[in-house]
């Protein structure tokens, strides 16, 4: 294939470098880029009108939540907590959690992402399935290169009698359905379609302090990346303080749980010396902007990360706490709000765009995608000028990141299409909506109690 006429492109690179001409890509990889003309035989795709760059990654999500959006709007993180996860979980049976996943993901694919990683903590004995599977056959369905952020708890946070009680493993069991998944799932290679990563779901909160360092031993052993929430409101700061006398980051430091195989979502309320420290052992940020912002958390300060040269990718967390979990919001919000908070000059449009690309690519420790480049993988992704949103643009490169309205008009992983012409191949939106509203129909017929 090659893709021709390229205006507006972007390498995604920390420079922020541009790009025009054309790429070629053979056997999924790019293996040319500049002035280049059809060979005889070769599909040809047409970028005019479009901003071609690397494919998005998204490195935090909870696909689950997809059919729970709009719920306690107005309920701040711990109380959203209560209200929605944590109500809701046992009433998600197999089709429930394979509609939401699809909802979620047919949303990130048509904004661009060709990188998922979902991190799900939600596995019960009551349950007669296994989420993992549905996820990475659902994710499979898309073409998506997908990351299970295999998550679990062996204590559950206290909300009361009247929320059913969170679903616990043991740390042993944890670790071996970890690595069960990882038997199955995981494949170390730079370019891989499935990998498991080892995520406990808030370390602080879920697992005793003297479990933590086996957690992280094992899962280094098994070759797998470890991931965690952590810092996503001032209540982490002050529980670590109050029971184990450091903050988050160097309380996780002292346990082994820092390196350039770890990354955390949120980091919302972390110090100068925080910052500084993830920096300097390469740990990594999966910054969740519009999450944040709607829960009314905070803002994460990824600027400060990527100054310090650390790594920042981006996410947009479950749509539960996010009703517009796609990547074009996540890059409108990240673009937008740290220049609210710190004035025009703390982000660049080139810089957000990094962290969705290369940023995430290294985070997931997936070498081989993120950047346009030959000799990586072709994840590419085309997005639609058409959009009024976009009219008006002195400079249309910029689109994907300030206008708030990235649609996707073709994309690809390793070489193929998983979006022609604004169209996911195989799924019909309409039967998917007509499923949507009958999952949170179901859902919505049981009980809640009422907000605290």
């Amino acid at each position: 294939m090659l893709i021709t006429n390229i205006e507006h492109g972007w390498t995604g690179d920390p420079a922020g470098t541009r790009l025009t001409g054309a790429i070629r890509v053979e056997g999924g990889i790019i293996t040319a880029m500049g002035d280049l003309s059809p060979r005889p035989g070769e599909e040809v795709l047409d970028a005019r009108g479009c901003v071609v760059t690397p494919g998005l990654v998204n490195t935090h999500h909870h696909l689950f939540q997809s059919a729970l959006k709009g719920l306690s709007i107005n309920a701040p993180l711990d109380s959203w907590l209560e209200q929605v996860p944590y109500t809701y979980w046992p009433a998600l049976d197999e089709e429930g959690l394979r509609i939401s996943a699809r909802i979620g993901l047919a949303e990130l694919v048509l904004s661009g992402a060709t990188t998922v990683c979902d991190h799900h903590y939600v596995f019960s004995d009551r349950y007669a399935y296994d989420p993992a599977e549905v996820l990475f056959q659902e994710a499979a369905r898309f073409g998506l290169r997908f990351v299970l952020a295999r998550g679990g708890m062996a204590r559950g946070r206290d909300f009361g009698p009247h929320v059913p009680a969170p679903p616990t493993e043991s740390v042993a069991g944890f670790l071996d359905a970890v690595a069960q998944a990882a038997a199955r799932w995981h494949d170390p290679a730079p370019d891989a379609m499935t990998r498991v990563a080892c995520a406990p779901t808030t370390p602080n909160f879920n697992f005793p302090p003297g479990a933590l360092p086996e957690i992280a031993q094992e899962a280094r052993r098994l070759g797998l990346r470890l991931h965690a929430h952590l810092s996503e409101n001032t209540a982490y700061a002050a529980q670590t303080l109050r029971d184990f006398g450091k903050r988050p980051v160097p309380w996780l430091a002292y346990l082994g749980w820092l390196g350039s195989d770890v990354w955390f979502a949120h980091l919302v309320d972390i110090s100068p010396e925080e910052v500084a420290l993830l920096a300097e052992t390469g740990t990594a940020m999966a910054h969740c902007p519009q999450a944040n912002a709607r829960l009314g958390s905070g803002i994460a300060p990824a600027p400060a990360l990527h100054r310090a040269g650390g790594t920042v990718s981006l996410a947009v967390d479950g749509a539960g706490a996010n009703e517009a979990a796609d990547m074009g919001g996540a890059l409108y919000s990240a673009f937008t709000l740290h220049r609210a908070a710190q004035g025009v000059a703390a982000i660049s449009p080139g810089t957000i765009l990094h962290w969705a690309t290369m940023g995430g690519a290294k985070t997931l420790g997936l070498p081989a995608i993120g950047e346009l480049a030959t000799g990586k993988a072709a994840d590419i992704a085309l997005f639609d000028l058409d959009h009024p949103r976009n009219f008006g643009l002195h400079d249309p490169g910029l689109a994907p990141m300030v206008t708030g309205a990235a649609r996707v008009r073709h994309s690809m992983v390793a070489g193929r299409l998983i979006v022609r012409d604004g169209r996911v191949p195989g799924l019909d939106l309409a039967a998917l909506a007509r499923d949507a509203a009958l999952t949170t129909g179901k859902l919505a017929r049981r009980p809640v109690p009422e907000p605290v």
